[in-house]
């Protein structure tokens, strides 16, 4: 099929990349044509493992091409998949300001015969009223469908092509036989697609997003609770995680959820939870125990302290929200790098993907030359070079089994915070460390 694909970041791309892996001809569109040069040169703007060999391979081959043109790009296109952002407004509702402009630009150029496929995350009654938009501006009835994406980052490549459902919202015949038909060698193995109305395909994507954030949530106030009590929450964790209706995904303990997708859907489907009248008690407190969890370190720092970090040099590792990503947003690390600035600290940075976005976020704050609060450094044995003390804040797998014997010979103080639970608290102890970890 001949497929346009507007929005080239990590939904957009990674949904254009993989159709075209599959046989279809794709252009990605973008109105930022430094970022639109950039990919037909083979510069990925995010990081995503694979990514990059699928984006070049494909474009080299032909089926995958990049444009800022949609007047040589959405005629003739079987369908056109909407993938731009929809980030969080001040009142806590996604914002549709870019799905609305595409709709629009879109609208002149639709032949009859193409599907618009709303890919973004959107509020519940979006498609309807995208259809009514292209309505008021074509004069005809225009066919758009929902399909919700569910990919994960660091794993995106892999959540596509092997998917464990695919949701279509859908108002006819053509929608649900273009969405089978671009989906069929992804659901070889028996996987469904699931057909329902667009509203509920739209709830089910906050649906999804708000339950996996609902559990990471609980296990965290579990894991407070944990300390408290004198248990320990890996044990805790293995004694609910085996029983069946519970399950182990997302039940690990640390500083909580970031990213671009669980704290603004959260939000989201509690605004419009209020909107109707209700009180989504369980959304905000979902939401209000992730914030006060993020400042998990800042606390134990805090204590250890008295209050009082000026002058001790800090290493941290780990920036991104996640690992296997360069993403920052809402990242619990940024929040500590501020608070230990703030306090007088200095700070030795590292991250295997997320420094170049780090830099740019601090602003002013940039590469240290011994001066500077802020060092980024290379590796993450760099990063302990003069340090006081180590605050891991992502499990990026270069951290789960460095060289202790260094770590205690260059730590000043042979104290680690440990918001992701690496590292076993009795072998900390006997290696000389003061540990501290989550819900132990």
């Amino acid at each position: 099929m001949k497929l346009a694909v507007i929005g080239t970041g990590y939904v957009g791309l990674v949904t254009g990349t993989c159709f075209s892996d599959l046989g279809n001809e794709v252009t990605c569109i973008d109105i930022d044509q430094a970022k639109i040069d950039g990919l037909k040169r083979g510069i990925i703007p995010i990081f995503e493992p694979g990514l990059k060999e699928l984006v070049l391979r494909n474009h080299q081959e032909g089926r995958l091409q990049f444009s800022t043109d949609y007047d040589a790009t959405i005629p003739g296109a079987d369908a056109v998949y909407v993938a731009v952002g929809t980030p969080q407004s001040d009142t806590g509702a996604a914002s549709l300001t870019a799905l609305w402009a595409v709709i629009d630009q879109l609208a002149p150029l639709l032949s009859p015969e193409t599907v618009v496929v709303i890919k973004s995350t959107v509020p519940v009654g979006t498609n309807a009223q995208a259809r009514a938009r292209l309505l008021e501006k074509t004069g005809r009835e225009c066919d758009v469908v929902s399909n919700p994406e569910f990919l994960k980052e660091g794993t995106a490549i892999a959540d596509f092509m092997y998917p464990d459902r695919v949701v279509g919202g859908v108002r006819s015949e053509r929608g649900e036989k273009l969405l089978r038909d671009l989906h069929a060698p992804l659901l070889r193995t028996d996987k469904p697609i699931l057909f329902m109305s667009p509203e509920s395909a739209e709830l089910t994507k906050y649906a999804a997003n708000a339950m996996l954030a609902t559990k990471i949530s609980f296990i965290n106030e579990i894991a407070n609770l944990s300390e408290k009590v004198g248990a320990d929450i890996n044990d805790v964790r293995r004694g609910i995680g085996h029983d069946q209706r519970i399950g182990f995904q997302f039940l690990f303990p640390g500083l909580g959820y970031g990213g671009s997708c669980f704290p603004k859907d959260v939000r989201a489907l509690s605004y419009l939870a209020q909107s109707l009248g209700m009180d989504p008690l369980i959304m905000n407190a979902v939401d209000e125990v992730n914030i006060r969890q993020r400042g998990t370190l800042i606390r134990k720092i805090s204590e250890h302290f008295s209050g009082d970090v000026s002058g001790k040099t800090v290493a941290i590792w780990g920036l991104s929200f996640k690992p296997k990503t360069d993403d920052i947003r809402e990242a619990p690390a940024l929040e500590l790098v501020r608070w230990l600035l703030e306090n007088k600290a200095n700070v030795r940075l590292h991250d295997p993907e997320a420094i170049p976005n780090v830099r740019e976020e601090l602003g002013a704050c940039d590469l240290g030359d011994g001066g500077s609060p802020i060092v980024y450094c290379e590796n993450e044995m760099q990063a302990i070079e003069g340090a006081h003390f180590l605050a891991i804040n992502t499990e990026w797998n270069e951290y789960r089994n460095p060289n202790f014997d260094t770590l205690h010979r260059k730590l000043s103080l042979k104290l680690v915070f440990d918001g992701r639970n690496l590292y076993d608290p009795a072998d900390m102890a006997s290696r000389g460390f003061t540990y501290y970890s989550i819900g132990r």
